[in-house]
């Protein structure tokens, strides 16, 4: 468990949390194939992503992204009001993505704290979630809770909110040579399994990746020094 390692150390190792490389899913934006034509992706902001219906993804988008789209929606609109006869402007985004962001308020004051998530807060808080989950799962686990785990991460990796970052999770787990699959004899199997699969994301992001002997202190148990307590 690495107990010589300082405080400062287990700070630093301390994971940044983010599901499955919403950077991954902007680039998987432009490869889709949703309702809308290419020349409508082109008029985006960088980081914007698509659903499958070719309607922008607010929890598949950075905020800083969906704030640049609901801005442009907004320039876009009053630029084509004075001139309804004239033909639209080459910039002008498309009809769909702007009546998405006309539903949000365009600000320039500090956003709300109570706003639907954007892909990093659903990212931090589903890494949340199944850390927590590893730590509480049990220390040796019977056939019954590996098969119930078993079939909880695929249900997961399939209902994820973010479209492109559930994908890409089942595409991780699926590696042919089966070494990403879900290990589930007990805890410490389960945990560092979760800890394997949020460096790989770490790694996506060019973020520092965590040192998964010290993931039950970070999720279960506390850190050593007595920080948490």
């Amino acid at each position: 468990m690495a107990e010589t390692h300082s405080n400062a150390t287990a700070a630093q190792s301390r994971p940044t949390m983010s599901m499955f490389a919403p950077h991954q899913a902007s680039t998987a934006s432009s490869s889709t194939t949703p309702k809308e034509d290419d020349s409508s992706k082109a008029n985006l902001p960088k980081g914007v992503v698509l659903d499958k219906d070719g309607k922008p993804c607010r929890l598949c988008t950075s905020a800083a992204s969906w704030r640049t789209m609901t801005k442009q929606a907004s320039q876009s609109q009053s630029q084509s009001q004075p001139q309804e006869t004239q033909p639209k402007p080459s910039t002008a985004i498309p009809k769909s993505i702007a009546t998405a962001a006309s539903t949000v308020p365009t600000t320039t004051s500090t956003p709300r704290s109570d706003c639907p998530p954007d892909v990093d807060a659903l990212g931090r808080s589903t890494w949340t979630f199944l850390h927590s989950l590893a730590a509480s799962y049990p220390e040796k686990a019977s056939a019954e809770q590996q098969t119930e785990m078993s079939s909880f991460m695929k249900i997961f990796s399939r209902i994820y909110p973010c479209w492109v970052c559930a994908d890409d999770f089942q595409k991780w787990m699926a590696e042919p040579s089966g070494r990403n699959k879900p290990r589930l004899s007990g805890r410490s199997d389960f945990g560092n399994w979760l800890c394997d699969a949020h460096n790989e994301v770490n790694r996506k992001l060019g973020k520092k990746e965590f040192d998964c002997r010290l993931w039950e202190q970070r999720w279960r148990t506390g850190w050593k020094d007595g920080s948490c307590d």
